[in-house]
């Protein structure tokens, strides 16, 4: 029985809720277990093809539950640690996941918050979302995985401007810097999101998942590495029954009906 998220699955997309509205959606120590738990679930059951992360109220997640600690905890808690146990395992839960993960954005995504959108494959945000790398607001640094995604998204330069300012990022230009893909108005946010995500449920999720692989490989390897890489990728794809459909598809001219093996 999940206590801080609400899960639903249907028509091949897995669509994860965070659910403590009254703190912004937060981190507590059982969000952090629970949405580790369940990411690493989904990443395992062939019925989701794709994932979606909502956040239920006004916020997507305001990031660490500061309340959540007494005074005495702050002064003796390894942050350290924390990080490593409880955000490492969430972001990473994402990361190697073969299939597609998308965030729905339609408030604040601060501290933590942010860097759980930022780790997600594409950003679907309202009108109304608001990305704020609030970690300097209280002397710490970026963590779960914030000073990686962000330079890549928006560059350097300006990852160290957001990351040195903390200061708000507002929808509209949060896509023109290329943080989210994707502006929608409010009241269609969930609507737009689902269907976005049937559509990738439907797609051949073997080579959506390769795809992925090969894309955070090529951020971290010389030219030569990564054509390679994609040849290995390549071979693989191509022993899949989802290739066979989409070349019998074309020859036959009519849509694929892909079943993600």
């Amino acid at each position: 029985m999940l206590e801080t998220l609400i899960y639903q699955k249907d028509n091949g997309v897995g669509k994860i809720t965070l659910n403590r509205p009254k703190v912004f959606n937060a981190f507590n120590v059982k969000m952090n277990q629970e949405l580790t738990s369940i990411l690493n679930e989904v990443s395992k059951d062939s019925e989701v093809r794709a994932v979606l992360i909502f956040g239920e109220g006004k916020a997507f997640c305001s990031g660490q539950d500061l309340n959540d600690r007494s005074d005495s905890d702050m002064e003796n808690i390894s942050l350290g640690e924390s990080v490593r146990k409880r955000y490492n395992p969430m972001i990473q839960a994402i990361t190697s996941m073969e299939k597609p993960v998308i965030a729905a954005v339609g408030g604040v995504a601060a501290g933590a918050g942010c860097s759980l959108a930022l780790a997600c494959d594409m950003r679907i945000i309202s009108d109304k979302a608001k990305f704020v790398e609030a970690f300097i607001r209280i002397g710490l640094v970026p963590d779960s995985g914030s000073s990686y995604f962000l330079p890549r998204l928006v560059g350097f330069g300006r990852a160290m401007e957001l990351l040195m300012t903390g200061r708000d990022i507002q929808a509209e230009e949060a896509v023109q810097i290329g943080l989210a893909n994707r502006l929608v108005p409010h009241d269609q946010l969930e609507e737009e999101s689902v269907q976005f995500a049937e559509k990738l449920a439907q797609a051949p999720t073997k080579a959506l998942g390769l795809t992925k692989r090969a894309l955070y490989k090529s951020m971290d390897v010389g030219l030569d590495e990564a054509l390679e890489y994609e040849a290995y990728m390549q071979e693989i794809a191509g022993k899949t029954e989802d290739f066979q459909e989409g070349v019998h598809a074309f020859i036959e001219k009519r849509t694929p009906r892909f079943q993600g093996r």
